[in-house]
């Protein structure tokens, strides 16, 4: 979903343009005028260099060439960068004070040294962050869609080269700012909440970008391993997320979703003989990540979920099983202790009650979904351990130093992607289909 789908959109984005000897007049048609996006069966360096991206010379008027006989929009970038390095980096989420000053001070001057796709990333995170304030400026309209087209594009472009020594850290720090960029652009996607749950159910759409983002960084990790494993930037980012501490067994007496699991052996039984084993693995892990991210004390800890679910699990979400609607509305749910996150403001009412407009009325899988329905509906501040389920905080003292690293389980997924594969470099088109090995 994107703001050009409509025709409208284009001809009021044109309207706001500032008019110029390159740009295209007012009366060009909307359909001339779409932005170039990466396509994701781009083979070769060569093809990539022959799309046309968007640049930062062409925002205020989407010509089709740079228009020399005017500057850059320098104000725009200069806006866009203040916003970046004083209030956008501060929230991603991270629980180190010196991952905040990596995110502040050192991806900048990374991106400053020939990184462009990375600076684009930078600045299309922050015109979106001022969006969320501003939502009706069509100029940061402009700015976010062009920007992210342009770090698409590069991001693309330096895959299909291949990732090495030199490009390994920012092509890592771009796939986490794109994984941002894919979360935040859904929430300028109308509510469909609003609807009966009739047309809502029509309108409403999966939230597969989630995946495919999140999925992303993690094949850029496991693929680029070799590299920054010994990064100092790399290793601050990973460190300051928790570490895994799975119970693979979901069924056991202490897992609150088991329940999700019910019926799976009448699923399974539908199921083509070489999908099965996958299918139940993807399931068996999903829901062990949420008993995890669930009891856990640290709220970013949910977001582990669309990274770490494997391949399997994000085709049954992609065919609408309701076994997984279900599933990923108990996702949704955990992000509700992160409401006060701009790019995560209000995303679990929205999802949830989405997704339960999927569900005809009636249906078995009502009772599944009673919990994420009381979450994303909770309005009275931070929620009890009657509604949440589990008391986190007495939780994580009792499970206190258990559990792996979040490096070791990396070292594994990058072993286990190695032997996987022959070849040295990952082709821009596997990682965007998330050619991966499943991380369980």
């Amino acid at each position: 979903m994107c703001d050009f789908e409509g025709r409208y959109v284009l001809e009021e984005l044109v309207t706001t343009a500032t008019p110029s000897a390159a740009s295209p007049p007012a009366s060009t048609p909307a359909a001339s005028l779409t932005i170039p996006l990466p396509s994701p069966s781009v083979a070769s360096p060569t093809q990539a260099q022959a799309t046309p991206v968007l640049s930062r010379a062409q925002l205020n008027g989407f010509s089709p060439e740079p228009d020399i006989s005017r500057p850059v929009d320098r104000l725009l970038e200069l806006r866009l960068l203040h916003q970046y390095t004083t209030s956008t980096c501060k929230t991603l989420l991270t629980n180190s004070p010196a991952t905040d000053d990596i995110w502040q001070k050192a991806v900048p001057d990374m991106a400053f040294r020939g990184k462009t796709y990375l600076a684009d990333a930078m600045l299309s995170v922050a015109a979106l962050h001022l969006r969320s304030q501003k939502p009706t400026d069509k100029v940061l309209v402009q700015a976010s869609h062009a920007y992210s087209a342009s770090t698409l594009a590069a991001y693309v472009e330096t895959l299909n080269r291949g990732i090495t020594d030199e490009n390994a850290e920012a092509l890592f720090l771009t796939a986490s700012l794109i994984a941002f960029q894919a979360t935040a652009q859904r929430i300028f996607i109308k509510d469909d909440t609003d609807t009966s749950v009739n047309d809502g159910a029509s309108r409403y759409t999966t939230p597969m970008a989630w995946f495919h983002a999140f999925q992303g960084v993690k094949t850029v990790v496991a693929t680029s391993w070799q590299w920054i494993r010994s990064s100092s930037i790399v290793q601050a980012v990973i460190d300051s997320q928790p570490s895994f501490q799975l119970d693979l067994n979901p069924l056991g007496t202490n897992s609150f979703f088991g329940h999700l699991l019910d019926g799976l052996d009448g699923e399974l039984a539908d199921e083509t003989q070489d999908k099965v084993d996958a299918t139940s693995q993807g399931y068996f892990h999903a829901v062990s990540v949420l008993n995890w991210a669930h009891k856990n004390p640290f709220p970013p800890a949910a977001l582990a979920f669309p990274a770490s679910v494997s391949r399997r699990f994000v085709e049954v979400v992609d065919e609408k099983r309701p076994r997984s609607l279900a599933i990923l509305a108990c996702f949704f749910a955990l992000l509700k202790r992160m409401d006060n996150v701009w790019w995560l403001e209000d995303v679990t009412r929205r999802e949830v009650m989405g997704l339960v407009s999927l569900f005809e009325s009636g249906s078995p899988w009502w009772r599944h979904l009673e919990w994420p329905v009381r979450v994303a509906l909770w309005d009275g501040g931070t929620i009890p351990p009657d509604v949440w389920g589990v008391d986190y905080e007495k939780e994580a003292q009792s499970n206190k130093g258990s559990g792996d690293t979040m490096v070791s389980h990396i070292e594994l997924f990058a072993k286990l992607r190695s032997n996987s594969q022959t070849r040295a470099s990952m082709s821009a088109q596997a990682e965007l289909e998330l050619m991966t090995v499943p991380l369980d």
